[in-house]
C-alpha cells in the first residue's frame, strides 16, 4: 500500500515513485506512515494536482488503498488474527495521528453491540 500511496503523492509532487526495498517490516511500516503524513499534508495544504482531478485521485490511488486495506483484513481474518470490528461513525479517528500509533477500536460493529468472542 505504500506504494500506491507514494504514487497518489507524485500528483503533487511531480515525477516518479519508485520504492526501495527497505531493510525490515518495522521500518516498512514508519516509511508507510510517513507517506501517509506526506499525502495529508499536501491536501491540508491545498497544493495543486499535477494532471488528475480530485475526483480521479479519490477514484484511482485512493480508492485502490482501501481495496488493499479490505484486502489484509479479509487475509487476517483467514489466518485467524481478525481485525477487531469497529464502527467507525464513533470511532477515536484524529486527522493529526497518521503515525502506526493508533487508538483501539470504541465501539463494536454488529447487530449486539459487544465484541466478538476471542477464538
Amino acid at each position: 500500500m505504500e506504494s500506491v500511496v507514494g504514487y497518489a503523492r507524485t500528483f503533487f509532487t511531480g515525477g516518479e515513485y519508485n520504492q526501495e526495498p527497505l531493510r525490515d517490516f518495522h521500518t516498512e511500516v514508519l516509511r508507510f506512515h510517513k507517506t501517509i503524513e506526506d499525502l495529508a499534508h499536501y491536501l491540508e495544504s491545498g497544493t495543486s494536482l499535477q494532471g488528475i482531478t480530485p475526483e480521479r485521485l479519490l477514484q484511482g490511488p485512493l480508492s485502490d488503498a482501501m481495496t488493499h486495506a479490505g484486502q489484509l483484513a479479509m487475509l487476517r481474518r483467514l489466518a485467524g488474527a481478525p481485525v477487531p470490528p469497529e464502527n467507525f461513525i464513533y470511532a477515536d479517528i484524529q486527522p493529526d495521528n497518521l503515525g502506526p500509533h493508533q487508538p483501539a477500536p470504541v465501539r463494536p460493529w454488529n447487530r449486539y453491540g459487544e465484541w466478538p468472542d476471542e477464538e
